[in-house]
């Protein structure tokens, strides 16, 4: 089955709560390049991930989903204006979803089956979600992560169903008595040991389930620009001053990768599914 590499496509100065957003010109947009860097590498290694692409993104550079597809990988939404889904509300998060979906088709030559929410911010609080991704054709979600203040605390590890049906699949997380570290992405990735980032790994595929990893187009470059914040959540957005791809390129070489869309085709075949299924609001 494998495991799946993922790709939040948005530049250095997305940030969730820093709206409006800063004024950047185009010199200064560095997601086309850190992009391009990433798919020399896992062309080099031979792996398909999956992009979730913010529309905004796509509908300023209409030649960078193309690009993406053209190198066999899918192309799933992030979304179009990168705020937190309980912002947008019910009619504004069908509005950001249908509006991508419709960039993402016209420059890929098929809709996206995939969504991931910004900063994991679609879940419990926001189960009509789910209804509008799959009345807007989606096949699979993942973004509810099993961490705290900016995921689901207590949410399943493992993949599972929504009470709707829809198939969810939570990032990789390493679990210690009382706490989720977040080894699956972002800074969590590049700041723990490689051996705490492997076993979360080995300890997933030893249930027979994928582990799910994430990183964005500015951990490709170490002195990249970054948003004046405070101390703490300059670490919690861009993390350490370190580039993703040392980490990346022992992970690509050891572990078997495909996209989450044939991902959810396996696990849609799969007797052993609904073992994995989280406790309420999410089970049937």
């Amino acid at each position: 089955m494998g495991n799946a590499l993922t790709v939040d496509v948005e530049d250095w100065y997305h940030v969730c709560g820093t709206e409006p957003l800063p004024v950047v010109s185009a010199a200064e947009c560095r997601v086309r390049r850190n992009t391009e860097a990433l798919l020399a590498l896992l062309d080099e290694f031979g792996v398909h991930a999956t992009f979730f692409i913010l529309g905004c993104v796509a509908h300023q550079d209409p030649g960078l989903v193309p690009l993406i597809a053209s190198a066999g990988h899918e192309v799933a939404s992030h979304g179009f204006s990168h705020r937190l889904v309980p912002e947008l509300g019910k009619e504004g998060f069908r509005d950001e979803v249908r509006q991508t979906g419709d960039i993402l088709a016209h420059q890929a030559g098929r809709r996206p089956v995939g969504f991931r929410a910004p900063q994991w911010s679609l879940g419990a609080s926001t189960p009509w979600a789910f209804d509008i991704l799959q009345e807007e054709g989606y096949r699979y979600d993942s973004s509810a992560n099993p961490l705290p203040f900016v995921g689901e605390r207590n949410g399943s590890r493992f993949p599972y169903r929504t009470r709707g049906g829809m198939l969810e699949f939570p990032p990789l997380v390493t679990p210690l008595p009382g706490i989720n570290l977040p080894t699956g992405g972002g800074w969590g990735f590049r700041f723990f040991p490689h051996l705490i980032v492997t076993w979360g790994i080995r300890r997933l595929n030893g249930r027979g389930c994928p582990a799910v990893l994430y990183l964005h187009p500015r951990e490709m470059e170490t002195a990249g620009p970054r948003l004046k914040l405070s101390p703490l959540r300059e670490f919690a957005v861009y993390g350490p001053r370190t580039s993703v791809v040392g980490r990346l390129r022992k992970i690509l070489s050891r572990y078997r990768f495909t996209t989450m869309e044939r991902l959810a085709e396996s696990w849609d075949t799969v007797s052993s599914f609904r073992h994995s299924m989280p406790p309420y609001p999410f089970q049937p």
